[in-house]
């Protein structure tokens, strides 16, 4: 799957974006379909610990889904997204089969 990676207020290191990209290839074990993922990784200015963003953009044919989560670290929110997509996938594949 194509993934597109842009990370607003810092630079990424390259052990993140192998993480994003090892944690959203398992994806495509769920629904097969994915065309592409847009990805936005974002550090808040806030006071609070929990200032790091992540948005994915999945495209699978006809629909786009989007997920948003906000986190302490990119791992912990990367990993909550992929989960929230991974439960949409299988809803979607489950309505096609019926």
């Amino acid at each position: 799957m194509k993934v597109n990676t842009q990370t607003v207020n810092f630079n990424a290191n390259p052990d993140l974006i192998t993480f994003l990209q090892t944690r959203l290839d398992k994806i495509e074990t769920f629904y097969d379909k994915v065309i592409s993922s847009d990805v936005y990784l974002k550090v808040e200015n806030t006071s609070s610990k929990e200032n790091k963003i992540v948005e994915i953009k999945i495209r699978v044919p006809k629909e786009n889904i989007m997920i948003k989560k906000q986190c302490k670290s990119f791992e912990e929110a990367i990993d909550s997204a992929c989960n929230s997509i991974e439960r949409q996938l299988v809803k979607r594949k489950e309505k096609l089969r019926v």
